[in-house]
């Protein structure tokens, strides 16, 4: 990671390198913290950030399921983003707002610490996402079972639920596959391990409900609208295994994935192997939209 700018640290700037906790942070051992994956696009009419308002709402609800008293407001939060990714001089970036119960009391109860706040932005390189956009991603339905919300709020963005995503992703590519896809409890499709999923059966575009027990994507959430202002529809309905393998087209969506294919699905191929023509629509019209070229959605950019 390329150390540009700086870091935002309850209220103050600091330098990457300064940008530091103690080791005995309450979040560092018992996984007590929240955050939010965020994108700023370089656009024709300049650097974007996109639906930040979306992000920040869904920020402030993880802290509520977690219990934690947020010392910022929403507007003071938007505020420090757009600071900290104008101080970086990065034109486009991944941005990360994270809120965690810090150093002060050891034990599980966390409500005894402060809630520090930081927000982070570095340069955006395509990485782990890279699969999918160009060739189809190959996925593994993992053997490790989604977190069911009976045990930890799952609409909550929190870290606890990505050390069960980070089994998944770890196992899926040990074993040469590219991404990982969780069932739930019930053997029901939930998400990827970082990323909501939908197929295509027949052109119809379909996606397992928030209640299977994947996030409530904002990128999921701005494809189901794209796609229904361009005339079509998404039917949400809990999705089998056998629903994957007999797909005509597979991709999934998130921050960082943005709309990717899914090609193939443990040793089964998806429909011919190569990305399909309403995924590669999508991921046309979603840039677009991001870019800033679709004055319909131009509401969801904030420029810097």
């Amino acid at each position: 990671m390329k150390e540009i700018g700086k870091i935002w640290m309850n209220g103050k700037l600091v330098p990457f390198k300064d940008a530091k906790v103690h080791v005995l942070t309450h979040a560092l051992h018992y996984s007590t913290s929240i955050f939010e994956g965020i994108r700023c696009y370089n656009t024709p009419n300049g650097s974007a950030v996109f639906r930040l308002s979306e992000h920040i709402d869904r920020f402030f609800k993880s802290s509520k399921l977690y219990s934690m008293k947020m010392p910022y407001s929403k507007k003071e939060i938007s505020k420090a983003i757009l600071k900290t990714v104008k101080t970086s001089g990065l034109k486009e970036c991944y941005i990360r707002p994270i809120a965690y119960y810090g150093y002060g009391t050891m034990g599980l109860t966390p409500t005894g610490n402060k809630v520090d706040v930081s927000i982070a932005c570095w340069e955006w390189a395509m990485g782990e996402s890279k699969a999918g956009k160009f060739s189809g991603a190959k996925c593994k339905v993992s053997s490790w079972i989604k977190i069911d919300s009976r045990s930890q709020p799952m609409q909550a963005k929190a870290a606890a639920n990505y050390s069960n995503a980070a089994l998944a992703r770890v196992e899926a590519l040990e074993n040469g596959y590219d991404e990982a896809i969780m069932l739930n409890l019930n053997g029901k499709v939930a998400e990827g391990s970082a990323e909501n999923i939908f197929i295509v059966k027949d052109d119809i575009i379909q996606t397992p409900p928030l209640s299977a027990g994947g996030l409530e994507g904002i990128t999921r959430d701005s494809v189901i609208q794209i796609i229904e202002e361009n005339g079509g529809f998404v039917i949400e309905r809990d999705l089998e295994r056998d629903d994957l393998y007999g797909a005509d087209e597979i991709f999934m969506t998130g921050t960082a994935a943005e709309v990717k294919s899914v090609t193939q699905i443990d040793k089964v191929k998806i429909g011919n192997a190569k990305m399909g023509k309403i995924t590669k629509a999508l991921q046309k019209s979603f840039k677009d939209v991001a870019m800033g070229k679709d004055e319909r959605f131009l509401s969801w950019l904030t420029f810097i």
